[in-house]
């Protein structure tokens, strides 16, 4: 089995996010993909970021009828600051299969700042996920991948190529993904939540009652 795994605060999911998952699972013939909504701040909530109960639920929601995907509450329910190093490990002990952590391209930038950031490629696969207005040869300054041709990044950039695959010391593999931009916003769906307007086009029919029966996002 191939497993994606696709974290994030999912604040709230919406009609990108499954876009993503599936358009993932399908390129890169993925036998499964978890989503991992992450849990509370430590100390007290953000203030536009939803209870970590109510996203674990919307997500839940989304993707009930939806065969190929399904949910890990690992981070949700810990009552600890959550790093993917540890989740990563923590999964491995529990799944079955080949894992592939899935994260878009602006955050995958910032793995220097990560937790154990010169392991976090031996755990998984990794899939790096195109982002609007960020470019994939950006990633040559990270100092902790492989040797990547400038030319191939640029071919993805540039939308000659749809995906470059590169293979790491650790046995593992890195995936460069160039998926069609998703202008759909989560920040965007909060202010206009709170402004009372209709999110149906961006967000699954339950997503949008959840919201308003629970009062979230100034609804």
């Amino acid at each position: 089995m191939r497993i994606g795994l696709f974290g994030g605060t999912f604040n709230p999911i919406h009609r990108g996010h499954l876009h993503i998952a599936e358009q993932t699972r399908t390129r890169l013939a993925l036998d499964h993909i978890i989503f991992i909504p992450t849990g509370d701040p430590p100390h007290k909530p953000a203030e536009t970021l939803a209870p970590a109960h109510h996203r674990l639920e919307m997500v839940k929601l989304a993707i009930k009828d939806i065969p190929f995907f399904g949910i890990s509450n690992i981070e949700a329910t810990s009552s600890q600051t959550c790093y993917t190093i540890d989740t990563l490990q923590a999964l491995r002990s529990q799944i079955e299969g080949e894992l592939s952590f899935l994260v878009g391209l602006d955050a995958f930038l910032d793995l220097p700042t990560w937790r154990a950031s010169d392991q976090l490629l031996a755990e998984a696969n990794f899939i790096v996920i195109s982002r609007p207005e960020v470019r994939f040869t950006q990633i040559r300054s990270l100092p902790m991948l492989p040797s990547i041709p400038e030319k191939d990044l640029t071919a993805l950039d540039n939308g000659q190529r749809d995906r470059l695959e590169i293979p790491t010391s650790a046995n593992t593999t890195l995936t460069l993904l160039a998926l069609a931009s998703c202008e759909i916003s989560a920040s965007t769906i909060r202010e206009r939540l709170k402004e009372g307007l209709s999110m149906g086009d961006w967000l699954p029919t339950p997503i949008e009652s959840y919201i308003i029966q629970h009062h979230l996002y100034g609804t």
